[in-house]
């Protein structure tokens, strides 16, 4: 029986998927970069390299929504309602989510918020927004911040899927290859670090619990679906899915080397 647009026989396709990825997700899971985390100041320089993937993320996120919904005027439909109501969704609750406060905050404000409360800097991402918002084309305004190469590689393909890619391409890409594993260890330091200083801490710490809750639970299950949806029951959209999520995790791989 069809549930959300999406048949039992695609739940088979999506298994096999994560199947096929388990080696290269367990292997960003044991990057080396956790064990270098010991301490506020660990954390710190993590954050100013993984801001740059909490950015490109709302920028995945918003391309699908161009793709899946009108954006323009006058309005017309597109796509599915389907897969309209399941990229809308998830887009609310990234774009408009609340901070520890029950304040309204994407979740990239509420990461850089974090940020200036632990007094991580902020020079580099913020440069790299301002030469965006004055016109500058993404990829060019990457290369204008002085960033560690894999960072910018990490970004630039981020960017050539979100600009150029099949739109089931970019929804496993945003679904599957942008997995933010956070292992016990790096809860363990959280939880340390929040007894001695939660005046630094407090907000990251909600930061990470609100991205479990939301991102690895009721986002996924929403993304999957799209994915199902677009893929449908299409052998070369899977394998295409595939192919761009394994890469895009070792692309996360390579960003986390650049520590």
């Amino acid at each position: 029986m069809e549930k959300n647009g999406v048949f039992p026989f695609m739940e088979n396709y999506i298994l096999r998927l994560k199947q096929e990825l388990e080696s290269d997700r367990n292997r960003l899971l044991s990057h080396p970069i956790y064990s270098k985390i010991s301490d506020l100041s660990g954390l710190r320089k993590f954050t100013q390299i993984h801001v740059f993937a909490v950015w490109d993320f709302m920028s995945l996120l918003k391309s699908l929504q161009v793709n899946l919904t009108s954006t323009q005027i006058p309005w017309l439909p597109v796509g599915t309602a389907d897969t309209r109501y399941l990229i809308n969704e998830i887009v609310l609750g990234e774009e408009s989510d609340v901070d520890e406060m029950g304040n309204r905050t994407s979740h990239f404000e509420l990461y850089l918020k974090a940020m200036r409360q632990m007094n991580a800097s902020t020079a580099d991402i913020d440069l790299l927004l301002e030469k965006v918002s004055q016109g500058m084309p993404v990829q060019e305004a990457i290369q204008h911040v002085a960033i560690h190469p894999n960072v910018k590689d990490f970004l630039g393909y981020t960017f050539e899927i979100a600009l150029h890619a099949p739109i089931h391409v970019k929804a496993a890409v945003f679904t599957f290859g942008r997995e933010d594993l956070i292992p016990s260890m790096f809860h363990r330091l959280l939880e340390q670090l929040y007894a001695e200083v939660p005046e630094q801490v407090s907000t990251f710490t909600y930061y990470i619990e609100r991205h479990i809750e939301v991102d690895g639970d009721h986002h996924s299950h929403l993304a999957s679906d799209m994915v199902c949806q677009l893929c449908g029951n299409e052998e070369k959209k899977w394998e295409e899915a595939l192919q761009a999520s394994r890469k895009a995790l070792e692309m996360r791989y390579k960003l986390w080397d650049a520590f």
